[in-house]
């Protein structure tokens, strides 16, 4: 009988790569999984099925190509739609909902600057094989959109119905990533395969990796069947923690690198599972971005932390590494996560040729001077703001004790005021990566301590540790209106760990400012 994943304590990065360099059975502790009884459908794939890792070959989504253009706006338009596609070797195809019905979905590139207007069309199935009526609303996150094309969880699009959602695009360059917010099953939605990357790209005068050396690696955990279809289960409104580790829709992939800088742009898009990243030569990265684009400075770090919905950009120098060399991304494992033998591989690098172009080859040592967010002050701040992160035996997930209400909002800052959010668990079993619409903020300690090094860049996502109390601070503005503040574990978000915020007075409402249409549409 297969044996419950048990959870791992804290290990030093000392520890863990020690025996990550000594080619040991696992990372962590031997941990296989146990049968439950709520599966949603299906036997669940047994520990001695599942693939082993390196055996499939890299891919980045492809580039979503607009349908016109003219001087202010990029148009493009994507369909949410089910479709099967080979993933776990040797199984049938699985079905997912992708964008275009892939997953990742297409990669959207926009000039910082351009405006773009992204038609998602809802051409779901109206019940998904979880049982669940497949309304969507698409977030693009990380972007400052107003509050009708923000993907609000109660702006719903039916199946049959479409809505073009208007990007401003006016913030730093970054990589930002489009998936669902639909209250109640975004965890659902988003499982199934609705999220994908979107990047605006600035012509930066900088010697930094670019083009094929610039690769997005959405990263994500899944539970498949014995007939290679996704399992769902959220264990009693918990998390759901896979065994089967994807890097764009492909288990443990391989990816042949060529003896130069590499730039990586990672984004965790996983449900509820955090990974504490690492090279397997126990080598140091050198982080260059975080949400919000390129921090000030770079900065090196061993590992790093990586909560869901966070977004990492990592140069990697394969320089170093004689060809024929093979680089593992490791998984050192995070307390409260269900780790398997399986999760502490993420991918492979290979080191396959010489470089073949050296341009765009360095890390300078400085990158971004624009202080708007990382110059903020705390003196600068006119109040301070406390939000509870907490699971209450009759509530469930709360945030100050209270649930979601799309009738309540729960803070009022002016357009352009600077405030100070504290976030804070008071449990030694959960972690919490909260998200704020809207704004971008700076992290300005951790338990009375400095930020983590790599964290040192403007952020929308904060990973709140177990029993942690974490302060960002943050200018709220540029637009009015009401937007949500959620833990981004989704099965808690879907469990009403959410509440709103409303940004001064007299901005559009999220669902009736722009509401979908029914299709047939017109050309965009």
């Amino acid at each position: 009988m297969e044996r419950k994943a048990g959870r791992i304590g804290r290990m030093s990065r000392k520890d863990a790569l020690k025996l990550g360099l000594l080619g040991s059975a696992a990372l962590m502790l031997p941990l296989e999984r146990t049968a439950r009884a709520e599966w949603s459908s299906g036997d669940r794939l047994p520990s001695s099925q599942v693939p082993p890792p390196f055996q499939v070959p890299f891919a980045a989504p492809p580039v979503l190509q607009p349908v016109r253009s003219d001087d202010t706006t990029d148009y493009f338009e994507v369909t949410m739609r089910s479709a099967r596609v080979p993933i776990v070797p040797g199984r049938p195809d699985t079905e997912i909902y992708g964008y275009n019905g892939i997953s990742p979905g297409p990669t959207i590139r926009v000039a910082r600057g351009r405006r773009a207007v992204v038609r998602q069309i809802n051409g779901l199935p109206s019940v998904s094989r979880f049982g669940y009526k497949t309304t969507t609303s698409v977030h693009l996150h990380g972007n400052q959109s107003a509050p009708q094309f923000d993907g609000y969880a109660e702006d719903l699009t039916a199946p049959g119905y479409y809505k073009d959602y208007v990007y401003p695009n006016d913030q730093d360059e970054r990589m930002l990533w489009y998936h669902d917010h639909a209250i109640h099953h975004t965890a659902q939605n988003a499982y199934m395969g609705l999220a994908g990357a979107y990047i605006t790209d600035e012509q930066l005068a900088l010697p930094i990796p670019k083009g094929r050396y610039d690769v997005p690696l959405v990263i994500r955990d899944a539970i498949f069947d014995t007939e290679g279809q996704l399992l769902y289960s959220d264990d009693d409104h918990k998390s759901l923690y896979g065994d089967v580790v994807l890097v764009n829709g492909r288990p443990w992939p391989v990816m042949k690198v060529e003896r130069r800088k590499y730039r990586f742009r990672l984004l965790n898009a996983s449900l509820s599972r955090s990974y504490r990243l690492a090279l397997s030569t126990g080598d140091p990265m050198t982080v260059i971005g975080t949400d919000a684009g390129l921090m000030p400075t770079p900065q090196q770090t061993g590992s790093f932390r990586f909560g869901m919905a966070e977004r990492y950009e990592v140069v990697i120098d394969f320089a170093k590494y004689p060809v024929g060399a093979k680089v593992d991304l490791k998984n050192l494992g995070l307390p409260n996560n269900e780790n398997y033998t399986s999760t502490q591989n993420v991918m492979r690098f290979e080191v396959a040729s010489e470089a073949t172009d050296t341009s765009s080859n360095e890390v300078p040592s400085e990158l971004n001077p624009n202080m708007e967010v990382m110059g903020l002050k705390a003196s600068q701040a006119i109040r301070t703001r406390t939000w509870t992160f907490d699971r209450s035996w009759s509530l469930g997930w709360t945030i100050n004790g209270k649930i979601w209400d799309k009738n309540r909002v729960d803070a009022r800052p002016a357009l352009g005021d600077i405030e100070i959010w504290e976030f804070r668990t008071r449990s030694s079993r959960w972690f919490h990566p909260v998200h704020v619409h809207l704004v971008d903020f700076k992290i300005l300690s951790r338990n009375g301590n400095a930020p983590f090094g790599y964290e040192r860049g403007s952020k929308d996502v904060v990973y709140v540790g177990e029993d942690e109390t974490v302060r960002v601070i943050a200018k709220f503005g540029p637009r009015k209106g009401k937007y949500m503040i959620h833990c981004h574990n989704l099965v808690h978000e879907d469990h009403d760990m959410m509440t709103q915020f409303e940004v001064g007075t007299g901005g559009p409402d999220p669902v009736t400012a722009a509401p979908p249409k029914a299709l047939p549409a017109p050309p965009l």
